[in-house]
């Protein structure tokens, strides 16, 4: 098992979907949590509940990572409850599907304000946290296929996350002198709430069966490589995309 005793893990967006897999088997693996949500508090708290039952701490954070004052709030938060933050996981996002041709720039701008400016204003905050206290750090970027696969009517969706993938790297580029590790995880189409916005369970089954690996992703799946990356056992690990999509990129 990976070994996060001692860690303390802030994760965006951690109340549901890929950001609640990564909560999880980060306690698992013995991280006290900060467990950020902006229209899922019950959820949000939900999660805590299953962190404690593992034998870790947990808080619940309300805040909009697109909001500056709120992410330094949310880490001084963690902060002032555990004394440090060593890890920091970039989920929290928003997709507004809509044609090129009809999408209000208002749509852009508040989908590319969450999913790009959003792990600009966590990452930047925690980084500064992290090189003052000179003991090195992870920052830990959840992307998507969508960064290179250009799905249609996705437009700001798959920008913001092209975007956060080079700011990844750029982020590593500069972060290597203050021991603090950068990497990108590229899920593919994995089995969250949200994808329930956009496709029927009965698509979501017939779909996951059409994939090379035969099913979608799982929270587990992402919660598991993510907790890896985050681990002493990746220390050597900076700048990288891990695709995390049981080959649903590969041509078939």
């Amino acid at each position: 098992m990976v070994d996060l005793q001692g860690k303390v893990a802030l994760i965006t967006g951690s109340s549901r979907g890929i950001g609640r897999g990564c909560a999880i088997e980060m306690a698992t693996c013995g991280a006290d949590i900060v467990i950020n949500y902006r229209t899922h508090p019950d959820e949000a708290e939900e999660v805590a509940e299953i962190v404690r039952g593992l034998g870790r701490s947990a808080i619940t954070v309300g805040a909009d990572i697109a909001d500056r004052d709120a992410v330094e709030a949310m880490v001084q938060k963690g902060v002032d409850r555990f004394g440090r933050i060593d890890i920091l996981v970039n989920n929290a996002a928003m997709s507004i599907r809509k044609p090129f041709l009809e999408i209000p720039v208002a749509d852009v701008l508040r989908t590319i304000d969450v999913c790009m400016w959003g792990v600009f204003h966590c990452s930047q905050v925690a980084a500064r946290h992290m090189a003052e206290r000179g003991e090195g750090g992870k920052i830990l970027i959840i992307s998507s296929v969508h960064a290179f696969i250009p799905f249609a009517n996705s437009v700001a969706y798959n920008t913001a996350k092209a975007g956060i993938n080079h700011m990844g790297y750029t982020m590593a580029t500069e972060l290597t002198e203050h021991r603090i590790n950068v990497n990108v995880i590229e899920p593919g189409w994995t089995d969250t709430p949200g994808e329930r916005n956009f496709a029927t369970e009965e698509e979501l089954r017939e779909g996951g069966k059409k994939l090379p690996w035969g099913r979608l992703g799982t929270i587990e799946d992402i919660g598991k490589a993510a907790t890896f990356l985050c681990s002493d056992a990746a220390d050597y690990i900076t700048g990288a995309c891990l695709r995390v999509d049981g080959g649903f990129w590969l041509p078939r």
